[in-house]
């Protein structure tokens, strides 16, 4: 049987794969009807080191599905959470002296600067492709300026782009699973799309994810995807630090990161209670010691991730806003807030915590990107070279 009304959906991350079955209801509102989270098998380092491991594992759990529903998939959209994605931001420009920018001026630069970019990357395959800023004049412009006159116009694309092997290694899973891959849609994309549907006028903005032991920042400007970066330390890295400077046990640690209050303004001799002590022999340790260990570990690592990190140092010159998200296994209250507050303290216009409701946000913007598109997102025109016959008429009729 098959069911127009019923989608699928795989995120692929380097711990689990996730599959949703989506619907519409009679209001037409985008609904998850089903979720199934299995452990990863045969990706390792951001890749497919095992096809039929792979193979196997999706094959065995689209069954699984397409029984409980009775149905028979004919196409599926991956929203992929890992696969080393490279980033590449150029500008095209145009000569206008005075006369008006045509569609045929945008999809030349487009055109080329795609070929430019598919000539210098030739182990790589182009992901997504954004209109991410147009100058006209030297005057930025918030909208594509088709219509408008001025003397020279410049046009930035940014590419997002996976390894070709890789791509043709997931293509070639699917197709002996015998699903078209309808889109593959790359999930900080898709997170940033989120956002920017719910909160509007948020274009621009860093957005950072903290886990145990990794975590990820991506850069979104004018609703296009221009950077993102993985880092192998998350929490725990700090919670490490708390264990070789106090030697208390990581039981006790979390206990008094979960339950007491550290903040700046704790007095120099107040200790911690002991009440935490269950599983540690008591000793007078300081609360502020605590917080000052979580200050300084968490500007270090956000210093690593943006305000010192040469790859975002252009786009932090300025205040932009800043959404973060902690995993639930490295959900520890007082990391979360000194996180925040030196969030507050390196001049970022605001910040806000996602408190992880964006799971199915991911999956409603990427079901919106598949079927809409997206505002930014630039597609390629193949020009065909018309006939001598074919412009004669045309130079007669128009």
């Amino acid at each position: 049987m098959e069911d127009d009304n019923l989608k699928l959906y795989l995120e692929i991350n380097n711990s689990n794969l996730i599959f949703f079955v989506c619907k519409k209801n009679h209001d037409n509102n985008f609904l998850i009807s089903h979720k199934l989270e299995v452990q990863t098998k045969g990706l390792e380092n951001n890749r497919i080191s095992d096809f039929d491991k792979v193979y196997r594992i999706i094959k065995e759990n689209i069954y699984l599905i397409e029984k409980k529903f009775d149905i028979t998939f004919k196409e599926i959209v991956l929203i992929l959470d890992n696969f080393n994605p490279s980033f590449v931001n150029l500008s095209g420009y145009k000569k206008l002296n005075g006369s008006q920018i045509t569609k045929e001026n945008i999809t030349y630069i487009l055109n080329m600067l795609k070929s430019y970019v598919d000539n210098i990357e030739t182990k790589k395959k182009i992901l997504h492709i954004f209109n991410s800023n147009f100058y006209l004049d030297n005057k930025k412009i918030d909208n594509l300026p088709i219509g408008l006159f001025g003397d020279f116009y410049s046009h930035e694309l940014s590419f997002v782009l996976v390894n070709k092997n890789d791509y043709k290694n997931l293509i070639n899973v699917f197709d002996k699973c015998n699903l078209k891959i309808q889109k593959i849609l790359l999930k900080s994309f898709v997170k940033g799309a989120a956002i920017d549907y719910d909160y509007q006028n948020s274009g621009t903005f860093f957005q950072i994810d903290v886990s145990c032991n990794n975590s990820k920042v991506f850069y979104f400007e004018n609703s296009s995807l221009k950077f993102e970066q993985d880092f192998n330390f998350g929490t725990d890295i700090i919670i490490n630090d708390i264990l070789k400077i106090t030697s208390l046990c990581k039981s006790t640690v979390k206990k008094i990161l979960n339950e007491t209050d550290l903040h700046e303004e704790l007095e120099d001799d107040t200790l911690i209670e002991e009440n935490f002590f269950e599983d540690d022999a008591y000793r007078k340790i300081k609360k502020k010691l605590i917080y000052e260990i979580i200050l300084a570990r968490a500007q270090e690592i956000i210093d690593l991730m943006i305000f010192k990190n040469i790859n975002f140092k252009h786009y932090s010159e300025t205040p932009k806003d800043l959404y973060y998200e902690f995993s639930d296994k490295s959900s520890v209250q007082n990391i979360k807030e000194i996180y925040k507050n030196v969030f507050l303290k390196n001049g970022l216009k605001n910040v806000e915590s996602l408190n992880g409701k964006y799971s199915d946000e991911v999956l409603k913007a990427a079901n919106k990107v598949v079927h809409f598109g997206w505002k930014k997102e630039a597609i390629p025109i193949t020009q065909t070279k018309k006939s001598i016959i074919a412009r004669f008429f045309e130079a007669i009729f128009g």
